[in-house]
């Protein structure tokens, strides 16, 4: 897009955006007008070459990545579950780290051989119930009907990106986008690490595949209301709550003892399900009563449960591995310099900052800052 002084106009956006930064607090930091910023946003001027250097300084992007044209690609529908009680930059924030992940998989990609996307497909002229849905999706990923240790490795074993990087905002703990690229469909999922729990990844997770498996990928979402958007996320927890804990299998754990708090600190141990998830999943099995699900509820009220669960601070939360690795494999085994990743990323039109993939990789500070020479592997099985 190198055509005089013309320059992505997309892109100026996109980078304002991922620092959470307004049109007033970007014209202040480089020392011009709001109403410049806004028309080199929507094309109506361009700026200088010495406006667009200290435009990239100050939003930390290199100053190509203003030039270089983006392949066709769609952003479908982000499910925020904060969405109305969030930030309207912060949510912009967001979805923009997540379009960059996917982008940087997509560039990986050409190196590097990923796991492909492995999802079940239903049709659309026949009804399954939510429960129904989640026991064909055990089905077909062969999982029995046995607790599973490690949701964040399942979403990568079949072809879902997890990134994970913080969300810079209390409301906002795990999201799930929808994008394509040249027609490549991708389901990125990206956990916040301002909560550390493994127990609420796991939920998490098991949300984000509910929306994978039952939403519109293209629709607004700032055209549906807010019953309809709660609706939608009451589904996700359905599903997760019967993905996690199967009704058969759990209810024959949980009958023994389902009024009891302390038969779910035993049973957490080995669903990897919060106490809380399993006390509603119990209710809505019909294994307590509405009076026996508000008596367990007081319960985790008085002993502080809500705010921390047991054995929450024992178990070490799980991280999604597939992007580090291929950036790790590349550097070890492809001898591949921080330099020549970065190179990579620009011969594909990507040119970003090494903060920048450090950042939505987890990546360590400095890593893609290193020197050594280059060549192509193939990018082995994971193992989790």
């Amino acid at each position: 897009m190198q055509n005089g002084n013309r320059i992505n106009s997309e892109r100026l956006k996109e980078a304002r955006l991922f620092r959470r930064l307004t049109m007033d607090e970007l014209a202040n930091l480089i020392g011009i007008n709001k109403q410049a910023i806004s028309q080199f946003e929507n094309k109506k001027a361009f700026p200088e070459p010495l406006t667009l250097k200290k435009i990239a300084e100050a939003l930390d992007f290199p100053y190509s990545f203003f030039v270089e044209t983006d392949p066709l690609s769609i952003i479908g529908n982000t499910y925020f579950r904060a969405l109305y009680s969030s930030k309207k930059k912060d949510l912009a924030s967001q979805k923009i780290k997540a379009k960059y992940l996917a982008r940087i998989h997509a560039i990986l990609a050409s190196k590097v051989k990923f796991r492909t996307l492995n999802l079940p497909i239903f049709p659309s002229d026949l009804p399954i119930s939510i429960e129904e849905l989640a026991t064909q999706v055990r089905k077909y990923w062969n999982l029995g009907d046995a607790p599973i240790p490690n949701m964040v490795a399942l979403l990568e074993r079949n072809g879902i990106i997890v990134g994970e990087f913080s969300t810079d905002s209390r409301e906002i703990d795990a999201f799930y986008q929808y994008y394509e690229e040249d027609s490549s469909p991708t389901f990125c999922v990206v956990l916040g690490t301002d909560k550390k729990s493994f127990y609420r990844r796991q939920f998490n997770c098991a949300h984000e595949l509910g929306h994978i498996l039952m939403h519109e990928r293209y629709s607004d979402l700032n055209e549906i209301n807010r019953d309809e958007f709660r609706e939608r996320e009451d589904q996700a927890n359905a599903f997760a709550s019967a993905f996690l804990l199967p009704a058969e299998s759990f209810g024959k754990d949980v009958s023994v003892y389902p009024n009891r708090l302390s038969h779910y600190i035993e049973l957490k141990k080995k669903w990897n399900v919060s106490i809380m998830a399993m006390i509603m999943r119990s209710h809505s099995l019909g294994y307590i009563n509405s009076n026996q699900y508000a008596y367990l509820m007081r319960q985790m009220s008085t002993n502080g449960y809500r705010q921390q669960e047991p054995l929450d601070e024992l178990i070490e939360y799980k991280h999604p591995r597939a992007l580090r690795q291929a950036i790790e494999l590349l550097m070890t085994k492809g001898n591949m310099s921080g330099e020549d990743i970065l190179h990579l990323f620009v011969s594909n039109g990507f040119s970003i900052s090494p903060s920048v993939i450090e950042e939505l990789l987890d990546l360590d500070d400095g890593l893609l800052s290193q020197s050594n020479p280059a060549k192509i592997i193939e990018f082995p099985s994971l193992i989790h």
